[in-house]
């Protein structure tokens, strides 16, 4: 890839969400059926670890048993504590512990109770770090950051706390004030697809029929090569008609988030992170 900056690859559990209607889960792993050709594929969490030692990232993902957050009953348990169970495949499988770093993953859906199992089962094993799993799936704001907020408090402090999945710009705020360090999320693409732009004030709709004499950079205070070159007005002409404009809002919305994210950073350091 020659990214020369530090890279994460995932496990592949997200998967077990995604694509739940190819999938079947046991104890061994999970077996998908491929969307190319329909054939079974087995994934355990000793393939995972494998094809991620190979790819060389910095951080590499333990596979986990994910559940959407709004499903109640005993799978949540059952996913919980399967997820104990792979860690130990995944340490045992882990072929460069000395070069790649491989997080743990903290499920049990909104039940407290299962959360602070999962994760002292986790920081028992000292792991290099910790990932915050099954949330963003439905949930409402209060019980996804209830559950952020008890995971955070019973993860080390001097390792890094990664909320798998989050991208809205509220939510890293928040979950950065509640102690979390890192974040991942196709948000910012993704709403950049649909013509959507991350601004000071919030989202701009480029596809809105005003855009189309709004001679104004999208963001006025970003210093990106798209605000300085680009007007709104030009952007709504390509958004839903050429490939140009989702790469070009991309662009944008992903310098957004980098300036959000040093800008969070800076007042930490700063000790000014209220203001």
């Amino acid at each position: 890839m020659n990214w020369p900056r530090a890279l994460l690859t995932d496990s592949g559990g997200f998967q077990m969400v995604s694509l739940l209607h190819l999938a079947d889960i046991t104890e061994e792993g999970v077996t998908f059926q491929s969307p190319v050709d329909g054939k079974p594929m087995l994934l355990t969490p000793e393939d995972s670890i494998q094809i991620q030692n190979k790819i060389g990232a910095d951080i590499i993902m333990a596979l986990d048993d994910v559940v959407k957050t709004t499903t109640t009953g005993p799978r949540v348990e059952e996913a919980m504590y399967r997820t104990l169970r792979w860690i130990d495949r995944c340490i045992a499988a882990h072929s460069r512990p000395h070069e790649q770093n491989l997080f743990g993953i903290v499920q049990g859906g909104l039940d407290p109770q299962l959360r602070d199992i999962c994760l002292e089962g986790l920081v028992a094993r000292n792991l290099p770090g910790y990932a915050i799993g099954g949330l963003a799936g439905g949930e409402g704001k209060d019980a996804f950051w209830r559950v952020v907020a008890q995971c955070t408090a019973g993860l080390p402090e001097d390792k890094p706390r990664y909320v798998m999945g989050i991208g809205f710009p509220l939510d890293i705020v928040v979950c950065t004030a509640l102690g979390a360090d890192m974040y991942d999320c196709v948000y910012p693409t993704r709403t950049a697809r649909f013509g959507s732009a991350l601004v000071s004030e919030g989202v701009l709709r480029l596809t809105h029929a005003a855009m189309a004499t709004d001679y104004r950079p999208l963001d006025s205070s970003c210093t990106c090569m798209v605000c300085k070159r680009y007007t709104r007005a030009y952007l709504h002409t390509l958004v839903t008609k050429e490939a140009m404009g989702s790469q070009l809002v991309s662009y944008h919305n992903i310098s957004h988030m980098m300036q959000l994210s040093r800008n969070l950073h800076s007042s930490i350091l700063e000790g000014r992170f209220p203001e």
